[in-house]
């Protein structure tokens, strides 16, 4: 069974060291080479003596967690992702076979020695082309973590042969979800999609577009806890299932978003490599993509806020299964 791993780079600063240098890296306990170290156990001590201002037990458990799985967990063959300074890109590879630890104190490249050798794909992964459960565990704080959605990583990045084979072929719920989604009229979808801002923490959200205008259809502001506000401005248009949206088509929705606010475009279709290109491109508003799939995960994850009358048109349940 191979496993999927995070290993961050100081929020991206050292990715492409480690991208370049065929590795990735740690930063803890800098003057000890571990590569006799076999257990958790044998790591308390020295990491209590090399950080004697760390007195809670809860802080050296999770640290000493994480520098255990990059020695201890991580395997030859198993996967690895690290995001980069350019927070829509993640680098993958895989690790290389056991032992694949080196202590490096003296590479110019990274202040962390503790190495495991990776071969690293040419190609990197777009975060916003990930399932909405996938994209919230990368999300996590910590610096080493596995990732559970194993068997979606595993496609992406062309490994899907390790994956398990499902268990049935014949019954896929996020196609028999979008299947009710698409009996609902244009309008009623783009409503759909601002009962999902409000259940998202946008404010104000409001449905403003008219039937066959080509440009927004929603409107709402975010405001992260008085930290950030962010407008957005979406378009959202029922597509068939397996149909790819264009660039141009991401283009003119550019084009309406006013200064300062940032766009979005939900559909029940997915998008054009070229589309993402588009939404990210440098000097102009973000515009964020999601395809059918994540709005699937999006209802599941905040169906109990949807309007009733809107459960018993889509006539799902929760879990998102036909009723």
């Amino acid at each position: 069974m191979t496993n999927v791993w995070c290993v961050r780079a100081d929020f991206g600063r050292y990715a492409r060291a480690f991208v370049d240098g065929g590795f990735v890296a740690i930063g803890w306990l800098p003057g000890h080479d571990l590569a006799d170290y076999t257990s958790r156990d044998e790591l308390h001590p020295i990491y209590r003596a090399a950080y004697p201002n760390d007195v809670s037990n809860i802080v050296i458990g999770q640290q000493i967690g994480q520098i255990g799985r990059f020695l201890f967990e991580m395997k030859g063959g198993d996967t690895v992702i690290t995001p980069d300074a350019n927070t829509e890109l993640l680098h993958h590879g895989v690790i290389r076979a056991d032992p694949s630890y080196r202590y490096e104190p003296n590479d110019p490249t990274t202040p962390y020695p503790h190495h495991r050798l990776v071969d690293w794909s040419t190609t990197s992964l777009l975060r916003s082309s990930l399932s909405v459960p996938l994209q919230n565990t990368m999300r996590s704080s910590l610096t080493v973590f596995g990732v559970s959605q194993i068997d979606e990583v595993l496609h992406l990045t062309g490994r899907g042969n390790l994956a398990p084979a499902p268990h049935s072929a014949n019954y896929d719920p996020y196609q028999a979800v979008l299947a009710q989604i698409l009996e609902l009229d244009d309008k009623e979808f783009e409503i759909l999609v601002g009962h999902l801002l409000t259940a998202l923490g946008f404010e104000g959200s409001e449905v403003v577009g008219k039937v066959g205008d080509g440009g927004v259809d929603a409107t709402g502001e975010l405001n992260v806890a008085n930290l950030a506000k962010v407008k957005v401005f979406v378009q959202a248009k029922r597509y068939k299932v397996g149909t790819n949206i264009s660039a141009s088509v991401v283009r003119q929705l550019r084009q309406a978003i006013p200064f300062g606010g940032q766009g979005a475009f939900i559909t029940t279709a997915g998008f054009q490599k070229a589309a993402f290109d588009v939404a990210l491109e440098a000097g102009f508003p973000r515009i964020g993509l999601v395809n059918g799939s994540q709005l699937v995960d999006l209802l599941v994850e905040h169906w109990p806020e949807i309007p009733v009358e809107f459960k018993d048109r889509l006539g799902l349940k929760p879990g998102l299964v036909l009723a």
